[in-house]
């Protein structure tokens, strides 16, 4: 009987996440039509979901957990257009721009989610956009430690100590930029030089930081080739 009940229970939670993930997708849409920081209607929502407020409602506490959640699947979407440009394929500045122009061209074929995404939440904590940048940072910090290693970079105490603040002001610094031109009425410049001016600046930053610590970093020289030749000379 139990064997039952459990499989009953395992099927209607089933149902209950397929309605949820369903609702935010209808929400996405939604989203995905109005004009960047246009007020959504809950109703609206119900309405493309093919369902009532009311059930709408049992999947989510309120509005804000509602919210909550549509800015999680938003954020869900960007993550998985960057996560592929986080490699150490091409040049350094080839690296810079792939993520630049991953981020960029998100947010600007999607300007109510990306609004939407940086909306905080009431009380006190980190916002869900908040927290994505420190995740991403987090991996672009790794990629960095892994180039330092090989490199053999010399890092002092305060060098390691400020890493992540830094590579977190980066990051934010992009998501910041990119937030302020896509709210200007004339969005000058294209995207395509946008990306290569925000990318010539996070490339200046970063080869400045190497070279005041020894290392001169070439653009053109892909960043798998300098990892070879620096495992290759090394000891052992």
């Amino acid at each position: 009987m139990a064997g039952k009940t459990d499989g009953r229970q395992l099927r209607w939670d089933s149902h209950n996440q397929a309605r949820r993930q369903h609702i935010l997708d209808a929400a996405i849409g939604v989203l995905a039509d109005a004009e960047p920081g246009a007020e959504v209607h809950v109703q609206q929502i119900a309405d493309r979901a093919g369902l009532s407020r009311t059930v709408v409602y049992r999947h989510f506490a309120d509005r804000a957990d509602l919210d909550a959640a549509v800015q999680g699947r938003a954020l869900e979407l960007l993550r998985a257009e960057l996560v592929p440009a986080l490699s150490f394929e091409g040049t350094p500045v080839d690296i810079i721009r792939r993520i630049v122009s991953a981020y960029v061209g998100w947010a600007s074929e999607h300007p109510s989610l990306h609004e939407f995404a940086q909306q905080d939440p009431p009380g006190p904590g980190p916002g869900q956009m908040e927290t994505a940048i420190q995740q991403i940072a987090g991996q672009i910090e790794d990629l960095i430690n892994v180039g330092v290693e090989v490199l053999h970079v010399r890092l002092t105490e305060d060098d390691v100590a400020a890493l992540d603040p830094l590579v977190f002001g980066l990051v934010g610094a992009v998501f910041t930029s990119t937030r302020r031109w896509l709210s200007r009425p004339d969005q000058r410049p294209d995207r395509e030089s946008f990306v290569e001016l925000v990318t010539e600046a996070v490339w200046l930053q970063i080869a400045g930081m190497a070279s005041g610590r020894g290392v001169e970093l070439d653009p053109d020289v892909p960043v798998e080739a300098l990892l070879e030749a620096a495992l290759d000379g090394a000891p052992g």
